[in-house]
């Protein structure tokens, strides 16, 4: 059943399909067949005995989890279609972006970080709206000179939580023409934070803080991890800061951790990723994490076979 199940990826895509517990990089760019081959290790881990609700997928899109989960699934029953018909379909209950699912992790343990588990959470849009009534009522707004606005404010908080960096690091560095206003901005984002307390609301980077806070306590991290053989995560290359600490503390040895990204790119460094991430990887583990590189292009017909083999 295995050779028939990967008789279609090239020799690059087939190792890191069938690779087993320890770390793993796969480094992958454009058109090298990247989601096809993580489908193709989900698929493996379920075939070979790993429970789908043990994995847990990170992706940066709702669409592209979906994607992972449909082919991940439907490679899944055509292997087993011949084996054991009217299986039921292997459903990952866990995957999803990573804000989806510190969600869910969150209410689980809101009683350990101080939450109630029916929070609230707010889009960017109310995010940058609550900013905006704490701006009017610190008397910032009419300040003779211009104040930023709750968008570029909301940016500045976001930046400074993502990267774990304090506020005048993220002003000098990313923001230069706020330094000025570095005093009152620290006011406005203390009287931002009481106020989504007060009101049990969250923003999308309270998900990630809250996330990485419960991963700072050993015993809270352990039970996170136990939940979990696999951690697999997409677009690696895209992660920030606290993601990356958020992974490294749910799997310190590596074990079970696999994530892919292109080392040449990085889409979203308005959210601080930080491409550092994919780089250092490797060697946050001892021995250093396998690295395999998808460089061949999709082939076609027979040759599939006869490259994988």
């Amino acid at each position: 059943m295995e050779a028939k199940f990967l008789e279609k990826l090239n020799p690059a895509q087939c190792a890191a399909a069938v690779h087993g517990n320890a770390p793993l990089l796969i480094i992958a760019g454009a058109g090298t067949g990247k989601t096809n081959t993580l489908a193709h290790r989900v698929a493996q881990l379920i075939l070979n005995g790993v429970r789908p609700e043990r994995l847990l997928l990170l992706t940066f899109s709702r669409r592209a989890a979906q994607e992972l989960s449909r082919r991940s699934q439907a490679i899944v029953a055509s292997a087993l279609k011949s084996v054991s018909p009217g299986t039921p379909a292997a459903r990952l209950t866990w995957a999803g972006t990573f804000h989806s699912v510190a969600n869910r992790l969150l209410r689980q343990y809101a009683a350990q970080l101080g939450l109630e588990p029916g929070f609230g959470v707010m889009d960017r849009g109310d995010s940058a709206d609550l900013l905006d009534v704490a701006r009017h009522e610190l008397g910032y707004s009419g300040q003779d000179r211009r104040f930023p606005r709750k968008d570029t404010c909301l940016a500045i908080y976001s930046h400074c939580v993502n990267t774990q960096r304090p506020l005048e690091e993220t002003l000098g560095e990313a923001f230069p023409w706020c330094m000025e206003w570095e005093g009152e901005l620290k006011t406005l984002f203390c009287k931002y934070v009481d106020t989504k307390l007060a009101q049990q609301l969250l923003d999308y980077d309270d998900l990630l803080l809250y996330w990485h806070t419960l991963m700072q306590n050993n015993d809270l991290a352990r039970d996170v991890e136990s939940r979990f053989d696999h951690v697999l995560v997409d677009e690696y290359q895209d992660t920030n800061t606290l993601q990356a600490e958020i992974l490294l503390a749910l799997k310190p040895s590596g074990a079970g951790l696999c994530v892919v990204g292109d080392d040449a790119q990085s889409i979203y460094s308005f959210r601080a990723a930080n491409v550092e991430n994919i780089l250092a990887f490797p060697a946050h583990f001892s021995p250093p994490a396998r690295q395999i590189a998808l460089e061949d292009a999709p082939l076609s017909g027979g040759e599939w076979g006869r490259r994988c083999s």
